[in-house]
């Protein structure tokens, strides 16, 4: 899809939808992530031949024995432009932000690619 076609500000209201439909036990989790849109990826960190639908960073809660002193929250992005790329048509676009959000709440909770793959979550 020509990501023309939607704006941020027709973008971001499906990330809201997209967290109120997450599941109830994941929102102590996420409740402590901030949430960010932006259209891409920086170029700095992109990897050549990659495109990053979205990004987790932080501290999986496998690993998690409470927010070492003076650090930043984590954060999940996700990129605008590469999720309006690989949706076929405009409907398409809330299941594609669903799943790229459910993917990086899956690794803010320690799972694996592999495992997020097995359980359709890529």
């Amino acid at each position: 899809m020509d990501p023309r076609l939607m704006p941020p500000e027709e973008f971001e209201p499906l990330v809201v939808d997209a967290l109120d439909a997450l599941p109830e036990w994941v929102v102590p989790i996420v409740s402590e992530i901030v949430v960010l849109v932006e259209d891409q990826q920086p170029a700095a960190e992109a990897t050549p031949g990659v495109m990053l639908l979205g990004l987790y960073r932080g501290f999986p809660r496998t690993r998690y024995s409470g927010r070492p002193s003076g650090s930043l929250p984590d954060t999940i992005t996700l990129y605008r432009i590469p999720i309006l790329l690989t949706s076929p048509s405009p409907e398409d676009v809330p299941g594609r932000v669903l799943k790229v959000l459910g993917h990086e709440v899956g690794h803010a909770l320690g799972l694996s690619e592999a495992r997020l793959r097995e359980l359709g979550w890529f």
